[in-house]
């Protein structure tokens, strides 16, 4: 394609990643883009195989005097986060992604861009059809599922790769190393409610917390943006014991990987209160709002008369609930005593959902220290346990042990020292890679993690910084010929 973003440097990844803004590959539905990569390794005649859960590997040989060097695996996941404005209306099953250019930077328009990890994958690309460099042995490796359970990296097996050395390249920070990874646990808490009728004399309202940044509940926990369901559960509280608040339904939140953004509920109160809520929701907006005016500076609270709902929650549910949001856990819980500026554990309370007597409440739950996260599931355990709530915890991945003494490591600072002048920042990063994973599969890999500049993944305000891309190149391109010797 190349229609909108093919002037730009370096053509092959971005004429790639074009290609796939125009295939829909969310989460889960990453089958268009598994045959994209397969046609890829069939026209240009490179070997490729696929695995039991959907993953694929395509080989290219050494050039000519590299053989000897030792084998690299580019890895990269074909899926990316769905998240779009509500006044998007846009179907990530079946609508391309519009790139667009504004500035020094590609975004979307009301949606996310994909370049997590897009521009990985279109960098693998790039390496397996280029004519004109200079590398060992190559394997690149696209895994499924990443964003919603880390499927694909979970679905290894061994004997699968054969090359010594992995490039994650599914960071989001050019001039920086990543040596390590933050582990994960989903925690799922589940309310079951009785639906009661309403009292008679009452006045139905519809409750939105909109406009607010969102983002990657790892990469952007440590920049506190506010959270949609925290902001909801804590007017609910105030609304619940000044006017008799009841509530019908609440929708907060869509993915645990994604900082929610968007959160709304619908209410009653009894008719001789109903006059004081639209001043009483405007109080609460004017109080959060100078609270986070420098971080959500388009942060909305808005309310509207609607229809009387049919059912209620019953009252003991509801208090449990409200109590257990507005006291749970979110943000950093911790930062690293080893590593300064990295966040060690944190939680995302991602979402709030009701229907049909459920109330189905998401965290994501993150540490790079696996007790921490084992005692942060205690915390949940505990909170959700005294509210009623059913408890689950699963889809737990590991972290990634940092090694500074890494080989790969070793070349690749002295190679953007002499390549760009300056020292690259070594650093671990607060999200779940799948290096961890993979690691645990290949224990003798060498793994390190770069990429080109992206600032809000997981969310509409996702954009890649377009320079950054070019650098990256020219990185990875010499750090292939400076591969060790196996």
């Amino acid at each position: 394609m190349g229609k909108i973003l093919g002037h730009l440097k370096p053509e092959a990844i971005w004429r790639h990643f074009e290609d796939m803004c125009s295939i829909p590959h969310p989460s889960k539905h990453e089958e268009a883009m598994r045959e994209f990569v397969i046609n890829f390794a069939k026209k240009h005649n490179l070997d490729y195989e696929v695995d039991a859960v959907g993953n694929v590997v395509i080989r290219k040989p050494a050039t000519k005097g590299m053989e000897n060097r030792k084998g690299i695996i580019l890895q990269g996941h074909l899926d990316m986060v769905p998240q779009a404005n509500s006044d998007a209306n846009h179907d990530f099953e079946k609508d391309p992604i519009i790139p667009r250019i504004d500035g020094e930077w590609v975004k979307a328009t009301g949606t996310t861009l994909g370049a997590d990890n897009g521009i990985g994958v279109s960098t693998s690309l790039a390496v397996l059809e280029a004519t004109d460099l200079v590398h060992g042995p190559i394997e690149a490796l696209f895994t499924i599922d990443e964003e919603t359970g880390m499927t694909g990296a979970f679905g290894l097996k061994p004997g699968y790769l054969k090359g010594d050395i992995l490039m994650n390249l599914d960071s989001e920070d050019e001039g920086e190393l990543f040596i390590g990874c933050a582990g994960g646990t989903n925690g799922g808490f589940t309310f079951e409610y009785k639906e009661v009728e309403p009292p008679k004399s009452v006045k139905a309202f519809k409750l939105s917390i909109t406009g607010l940044k969102g983002g990657h509940s790892g990469c952007d926990i440590h920049l506190y943006r506010g959270n949609a369901n925290k902001f909801l559960f804590r007017y609910l509280k105030h609304a619940e014991t000044k006017h008799g608040l009841r509530l019908a339904s609440v929708d907060g939140g869509t993915l645990r990987n994604a900082i929610p953004r968007e959160a709304f509920a619908v209410f009653v109160v009894p008719t001789e209160a109903a006059n004081d809520i639209p001043k009483c929701v405007a109080d609460m907006y004017e109080i959060i709002r100078k609270e986070y005016a420098t971080v959500e500076p388009d942060f909305k609270m808005e309310v509207v008369e609607t229809e009387r709902p049919a059912k209620l929650f019953d009252e003991t549910t509801q208090k449990n609930l409200i109590n257990a949001i507005v006291a749970c856990p979110n943000d950093v819980i911790r930062m690293s005593n080893d590593m300064p500026g990295l966040v060690e554990t944190s939680t995302n309370l991602a979402i709030v959902k009701s229907e049909k007597g459920i109330v189905d409440v998401r965290c994501l739950l993150r540490s790079s220290v696996d007790s921490a996260k084992e005692a942060l599931e205690q915390m949940f355990a505990a909170l959700f346990e005294l509210a009623g709530a059913k408890c689950t915890f699963d889809g737990q991945y590991p972290g990634w042990k940092p090694n500074p003494h890494s080989p790969i490591l070793e070349v690749m600072k002295a190679g953007y020292k002499k390549q760009f002048g300056n020292e690259p920042k070594i650093s671990a990063i607060h999200a779940g890679l799948e290096c961890g994973l993979i690691g645990g599969v290949f224990p003798n890999l060498d793994m390190i993690s770069f990429g080109p500049t992206i600032r809000n993944p997981h969310s509409p305000d996702e954009m890649c910084n377009i320079a950054t891309v070019g650098k990256f190149w020219d990185y990875l391109v010499e750090t292939l010929k400076n591969v060790p010797v196996k």
